[in-house]
């Protein structure tokens, strides 16, 4: 977005401004990842209400729905609010979104077990993850573009860094939640009824985000939501290089944060033999740290850049993933486990911190939300969402090794990919 393009308000606002601005769209981003992963941490507890064990056909509609929410409605999710955000506005796009979330949180929370409705329980269960994989698969994109589009120049590393402290902060709420929950109620409690409550506390919280976004500055004008090319998918195969290049370094990099955060908690009780509580704390603390180094990973590539940024990553990751994953194979101080994944989750740092602006840096304003909402989107459910079940697949086959090599290659990739693109700073789209 040239100086000119730049709506005076946006180009008018004070340092405290923006800092709200970035509040509110990074609340809903919170918001978004509690309720996605407060409905895997509580399935234990509810699973029973709506897939009774003697019925296959709700156990395959259970399979069914987990596979489309999770995967195939991130990619539509990634496209439809990239392309509201790009021709209708920013805000409205996420405004969308966490209402969207709202809604399937709510459903779930007051939604009739098998027992009171029969199949119509599970079905109904589907719908709400399917609109809740569709908002989630848009949040992306539309959140990650607005702070950077917000974000003050010479600090947008600093400001977009919160996109992945609030993407790691409702994962770390979720389990402080249910904590709570596991503390104050009877396991008969938590099965009976106590499942619903994280539900509701997430449909609340959405509605506190949506009043704080309902303030937000739009930071797009109207000559540029008019454009021919706004949110549309031939706009989009104009700039193949940019969509390919955040392919190849989304691949990698989804991989890779899933592989050292959502997989890494089973590989220490399946593989390294750690007791599951225990495991359950490093993974805790681990994630705390990681959150806490997102701004400081952030400020850092305002200071080197993005591209070398990008490229510390690829190469360490390339390094370090095959020696860490062997050494904690065998590992069984939780403090030694603790450290190595430290390590790991510093060197994913370099990506995750400047995740969402790099991406907006490749796109121009007219398709910058769908850019980079639909390109992280199936890169993601690609390489991402695969990441347990490629590990799981590998260890069943006896090769475990195998997929230390495959996350190492897909580093590797994405090293290559941020060698051969452009330095942003120089030719980025994002002025």
């Amino acid at each position: 977005m040239t100086s000119h393009d730049t709506p005076h308000d946006v180009a008018q606002l004070t340092s405290q401004q923006r800092i709200k601005a970035i509040i509110g769209a990074s609340s809903g981003n919170l918001v978004e990842w509690f309720d996605f992963y407060i409905y895997s941490f509580c399935a234990l507890y509810f699973s029973h209400a709506f897939f009774p064990s003697g019925n296959p056909t709700t156990q395959l509609l259970q399979t069914a729905g987990i596979f489309a929410a999770g995967f195939l409605m991130r990619p539509v999710g990634g496209w439809l609010f990239g392309r509201i955000a790009d021709k209708y506005g920013r805000r409205q796009s996420m405004m969308i979104s966490v209402l969207m979330m709202c809604g399937g949180s709510l459903m779930i929370a007051v939604m009739p077990t098998y027992d009171t409705i029969g199949a119509f329980a599970p079905f109904l269960l589907l719908v709400a993850r399917l609109f809740q994989g569709l908002s989630v698969g848009g949040e992306y994109g539309t959140s990650a573009t607005y702070m950077s589009e917000v974000s003050e120049s010479g600090k947008r590393g600093f400001f977009a860094s919160f996109q992945y402290v609030t993407l790691i902060g409702g994962q770390l709420l979720a389990l402080l939640v249910l904590v709570v929950l596991q503390q104050l109620l009877t396991l008969e409690e938590l099965r009976a009824w106590g499942w619903r409550i994280p539900f509701v506390f997430g449909a609340l919280a959405a509605l506190v985000s949506l009043n704080l976004r309902k303030s937000l500055t739009e930071t797009t004008t109207a000559s540029e939501r008019k454009d021919k090319d706004a949110g549309s998918l031939r706009g989009l195969l104009k700039h193949k290089r940019a969509f390919i290049t955040v392919l190849g370094f989304t691949a990698g990099g989804s991989l890779v944060f899933y592989t050292f955060t959502t997989y890494m908690q089973k590989y220490l009780v399946n593989t390294a033999g750690m007791d599951t509580k225990t495991a359950s704390a490093v993974m805790t603390c681990a994630l705390l740290v990681y959150m806490i180094l997102q701004p400081v990973f952030g400020a850092l590539s305002d200071r080197i850049g993005r591209r070398t940024s990008m490229l510390f990553f690829g190469g360490l990751a390339t390094l370090c993933v095959l020696p860490i994953m062997h050494a904690l194979k065998d590992i069984s101080s939780p403090y030694a486990a603790f450290g190595l994944i430290i390590i790991a989750l510093a060197i994913i740092s370099f990506y995750t911190s400047i995740s969402g602006l790099i991406k907006a840096e490749m796109f121009p304003v007219e398709v910058r939300a769908l850019g980079v909402g639909l390109s992280y989107a199936v890169a993601n459910a690609m390489f991402g969402g695969s990441a347990e079940y490629v590990a799981l697949q590998f260890k069943a086959w006896h090769v475990e090794e195998y997929f230390y090599w495959y996350v190492t290659i897909m580093c590797l990739i994405s090293f290559i990919v941020a060698i051969r693109m452009p330095d942003p700073s120089r030719s980025g789209l994002l002025k």
